[in-house]
């Protein structure tokens, strides 16, 4: 029955090769999925087993998250790319409406100093996960609506920036002072990919290294972090505690690592070590060759996002492909400023990595990008989707098979 009211809407689940998925790309994605699982278990095994009374306790609750994520998949893969497309607006009011109410106490939980949790009765919502790809999805239409005026006008330039501003202002107040650099970062990418000028984008670069000197320095605490990143060593049972708990675990890994399970370090020596920290006892359980393993696989998931978009450029799919670009770039942002925490290159910041941190809000939207991100692919690979196409009996017939 499912299937039969579905069927007037083709999708990479049902079409006429069957299923018509990117593999490699969904490979990628699952292998990181898996891996993620794995670490979890093993780093949270001792903090679990204090709190709950069982070791498990957090790789069953990411286990739900997993499955929770798999089927947002599969669900984003089910609607075509022009809905997200005319629902752009609707998400950002969305995206808004969720960042404000964060703030409502009563609302909003607080957890270590910041309010970035909607709290239910067994979970939490994140909704600076949820905004980030909100922004994405409305920025995309905004290049496509806007395309002439963005790379022609300096209007067309800094009215993006009306509504990214607000909303980065939302952020700082929960605060989360990562999400906003990750979003605007994001952002400024799509508007360069969009055809902003070299003046303009070197000029809007300029603005926000401004913008994050003031900001650092309006908060003592961010000012904190950024000496004591330089040098945790200096104050290595206060401040700089985190980082050198999290170096030690690198040092300790050494090649080959101390095997799986084995990790010191996570035995309430490095505080969150299966969210934020959770590649330092990767690290240390699997060494340089497993940490390498595993960026190898986030810079191929990451480069093949971006070759989606390329893809969709192609086809003349322009929505579709600055949306695959923002997604990537969300991407490629968690993964450079965790592993940067992580390694001592940047202050520490309460940022997830994608796929591999335990929390639900960012391992659900990241399954629902890898969604969209395959619908981006099917859609530029079949010309389907589109609003002009008009679906037919014969969308669903026999096709030679054809791949990247």
């Amino acid at each position: 029955m499912i299937f039969g009211i579905l069927k007037p809407y083709p999708s990479p689940l049902i079409s006429g090769r069957g299923i018509d998925l990117d593999f490699a790309f969904l490979a990628g994605c699952l292998a990181l999925l898996g891996l993620g699982l794995v670490m979890i278990t093993s780093a949270s095994s001792e903090v679990a087993a204090v709190q709950s009374g069982n070791p498990l306790y957090h790789m069953f609750r990411h286990l739900v998250y997993v499955v929770i994520g798999l089927v947002a998949c599969g669900a984003t893969m089910m609607v075509p790319i022009a809905t997200w497309q005319r629902m752009g607006f609707m998400m950002l009011l969305g995206a808004f409406g969720l960042l404000v109410l964060v703030l409502v106490p009563g609302i909003g939980r607080e957890v270590n100093g910041s309010m970035r949790w909607i709290g239910f009765s067994f979970f939490n919502v994140q909704p600076s996960e949820i905004a980030k790809v909100f922004v994405v999805i409305y920025l995309a239409g905004y290049l496509v609506r806007r395309q002439t005026e963005v790379r022609e006008t300096w209007m067309g330039f800094f009215k993006p920036f009306i509504v990214l501003l607000p909303m980065a202002v939302l952020l700082l107040m929960e605060p989360d002072f990562g999400a906003t650099v990750v979003m605007m970062g994001a952002a400024a990418a799509m508007l360069f990919l969009g055809g902003v000028g070299l003046f303009r984008f070197s000029l809007m670069v300029v603005l926000a290294v401004v913008a994050v000197f003031v900001l650092v320095q309006a908060q003592p605490y961010r000012m904190a972090r950024l000496i004591t990143f330089t040098d945790p060593w200096s104050d290595q049972f206060g401040s700089g505690y985190q980082l050198t708990q999290a170096l030690i675990a690198f040092g300790r890994g050494e090649w080959l690592g101390v095997g799986l399970g084995n990790s010191v370090q996570k035995q309430f020596y490095l505080p969150e070590a299966h969210t934020d920290f959770v590649f330092s006892v990767l690290a240390e359980e699997l060494g340089v060759v497993g940490s390498l393993v595993t960026i190898a696989l986030f810079v191929f998931v990451t480069v093949r996002a971006l070759y989606i978009g390329l893809w969709a450029e192609k086809a003349k799919q322009f929505f579709a492909a600055y949306m695959a670009f923002g997604l990537a770039f969300l991407w490629i942002g968690q993964f450079l400023i965790n592993i940067g925490v992580n390694v001592g290159l940047l202050p520490t910041k309460g940022l997830t990595l994608p796929f591999l941190s335990y929390g639900g809000s960012s391992l659900v939207i990241c399954c629902a990008c890898v969604g969209l991100l395959l619908r981006i692919e099917w859609e530029s690979r079949t010309h389907l989707g589109s609003e002009e196409h008009e679906f037919k009996e014969s969308d669903f017939a026999e096709e030679p098979s054809h791949g990247r």
